[in-house]
């Protein structure tokens, strides 16, 4: 046998045992006449003893090691004398008897330890070596348990885990698919899966009942640290059931992987309406971590985040707050003590170009209980100190103002203005989990780009039973089935009630702006069968990558992903995506314009 132990289980019970290890050379130290070899595997790390006034030619063939050598060892399990309460294996040591070097390896460019002098590009150039460091090979442990115990809870409430196709047809209305030419079938192509969204739907009209899938998906989008083009979903439907039904399903499966992963016991899941989440938090994924909620002080633009017209708290006076349609603010609990340049980096922040505040209107509030403000000069004190009131601000209190002639997009910023003041007031510990369900989404949202109602989650979405009628006056206004996970900030997942009336479905569609022709195009495969017989369904899917980074306190979804893509979408450790030959592309039938340098 290669090995009869692994490096990370021997303890001081074993001393005297005769073991054989296996692994790579983590560091090696030589101190007189003896020399020290770190041995490491997946499972930990085991300090090997090589002394030269025993074996001088064998401590000789150990001082020949270099850094990540595959070796194998014999030898007799001792106590050690200088133990390290650091390592599991801290105990004990191996007097070696026998070395054989499996194989010998190039320097490696980066050191494989908890810290690494490795950049990203360099890490992710050499993937399969930063998989060998403990947090990257930890990170992919949790996801192995993460997975294994989403199928464990479903398994346990009557799923069946049905794999679908990954070449299917394209469809609109969702992001930008990866398309794949057929040989067999020039002109025409697959694509690759946004997400099983029909092929589960029509597993509900099979009389499955109950499905799940832990599958690849794809989307040709722009990337960020919570975004690749290949990501894991886990997908699930059932039949027969509500909105309800499916919450609490999903809560259930969420706090049996907090108490399994984390022994967190999460409380029962608050819910907020998506209105609610715009008007306070100005997203559809709050944070509530913290508390810091806007409070309007003016809302001439009731919309569906705020039914009510709300007047301005300020006379006129200030031409900024005069020509806004809407003023939002917070209160930042004890931020009074921030320096003018602290704030003025606060302005800043709001008026870089991804947030695009025009400025940052700001007002302490003194021990006292009076209030000093950017805007002293326009307002006098009754104003502010009914700000202050308003804003239930104590003494020791920072107010910050944004306003803006759209009152959504000043949320947004708001939104950002807060999250930045939740991070450098510590109030966003990576340790501490808020959990959610937002619910109530509009049905649509309006694309400038289209000039027409998008479907906000997907064409397939059922509205609110009470909303149906307004499909023919104000599809604006109708709110959808559908529900988003959202744990610290993230969407981890979201899904809704669907569709299974094949007259509904075709009125959504010819609100989206199909005609009947492209409908049945497109989706006549699942229309078709909804006219034998479809249950009412629902469902729901998790992105696996945010959910296991969630739990791993990481920054980016890539550090639990083998493999990722860099931020520009390639593999640099494959070097994909490359050229094809061109007797590839002969066979099927494309051309390709290749750029001239």
């Amino acid at each position: 046998m290669f090995r009869t132990k692994t490096n990370g289980e021997l303890r001081l019970s074993d001393a005297g045992t005769q073991v054989t290890l296996a692994g790579w050379v983590q560091r090696t130290r030589k101190f007189g006449g003896m020399t020290f070899v770190d041995l490491r595997d997946r499972y930990g790390i085991t300090q090997l003893v090589f002394n030269e006034e025993y074996d001088a030619a064998l401590c000789e063939q150990a001082n020949r090691l270099g850094r990540e050598f595959v070796i194998q060892v014999e030898g007799k399990v001792s106590e050690r004398s200088n133990k390290n309460p650091n390592l599991p294996t801290g105990d004990i040591e191996i007097i070696v008897s026998r070395l054989t070097v499996l194989n010998e390896s190039l320097t490696p460019p980066f050191t494989i330890e908890d810290e690494s002098d490795g950049g990203d590009d360099l890490r992710m150039k050499y993937r399969y070596l930063d998989i060998r460091r403990n947090p990257v090979r930890r990170n992919l442990e949790l996801r192995h348990k993460f997975a294994f115990e989403v199928r464990r809870y479903l398994d346990q409430q009557g799923f069946l885990e049905i794999e679908t196709p990954i070449l299917v047809n394209s469809t609109p209305e969702g992001a930008r698919d990866f398309v794949v030419p057929s040989r067999m079938n020039p002109g025409q192509f697959y694509a690759l899966p946004q997400s099983p969204q029909t092929l589960k739907q029509l597993c509900m009209v099979a009389g499955i009942d109950r499905y799940f899938q832990i599958c690849k998906c794809f989307r040709d989008e722009d990337l960020r640290a919570d975004r690749q083009p290949e990501f894991t979903q886990i997908d699930c439907e059932m039949s027969f059931v509500e909105q309800e039904d499916i919450l609490q399903m999903f809560e259930g499966m969420s706090r049996h992987l907090f108490k399994t992963l984390l022994g967190i016991d999460i409380p029962t899941l608050p819910r907020m309406t998506w209105a609610d989440a715009m008007k306070y938090y100005g997203s559809d994924k709050p944070d509530t971590r913290f508390g810091m909620e806007f409070v309007e002080l003016k809302n001439h633009q009731p919309d569906n985040a705020s039914r009510e017209r709300v007047e301005s708290l300020f006379p006129e006076g200030f031409t900024v707050f005069d020509s806004a349609a809407y003023i939002g603010a917070i209160c930042c609990e004890g931020q009074a003590v921030l320096t003018r340049k602290q704030i003025d980096q606060l302005t800043d922040f709001v008026k870089r170009p991804q947030i695009g505040a025009k400025g940052l209107v700001y007002a302490r509030v003194q021990e006292d209980g009076s209030v000093k403000s950017s805007v002293d000069k326009f307002y006098g004190a009754e104003t502010l100190e009914a700000l202050r009131d308003k804003m239930q601000a104590k003494a020791g209190d920072l107010i910050l103002i944004l306003s803006g002639e759209d009152a959504m997009k000043v949320r947004k910023q708001l939104c950002e203005l807060r999250l930045e003041m939740g991070s450098r007031m510590g109030l966003r510990a990576k340790d501490k989990f808020s959990c959610l369900w937002v619910i109530d989404f509009p049905m649509y949202e309006w694309s400038d780009e289209e000039q027409r109602l998008m479907a906000m989650h997907h064409p397939f979405t059922s509205p609110k039973p009470e909303d149906i009628p307004l499909l023919d006056t104000d599809p604006a206004s109708v709110r959808a089935n559908a529900y988003d996970m959202v744990i610290n900030g993230v969407e981890v997942g979201g899904g809704s009630i669907r569709i299974h009336d094949a007259k509904l479905q075709q009125k959504i569609f010819e609100i989206l702006g199909f005609t009947p022709e492209q409908a049945q195009l497109k989706f006549g495969f699942l229309m078709n069968a909804f006219k034998f017989g479809a249950p009412p369904h629902g469902g729901l899917a998790y992105g696996l990558d945010r959910f296991v980074s969630l739990f791993a306190g990481l920054d980016s979804i890539r550090d639990c992903i083998a493999f990722p893509k860099n931020n520009s979408g390639r593999d640099v450790m494959l070097d994909a995506p490359g050229e094809l030959d061109p007797s590839q592309l002969e066979e099927l039938q494309l051309q390709v314009n290749l750029r001239q340098d």
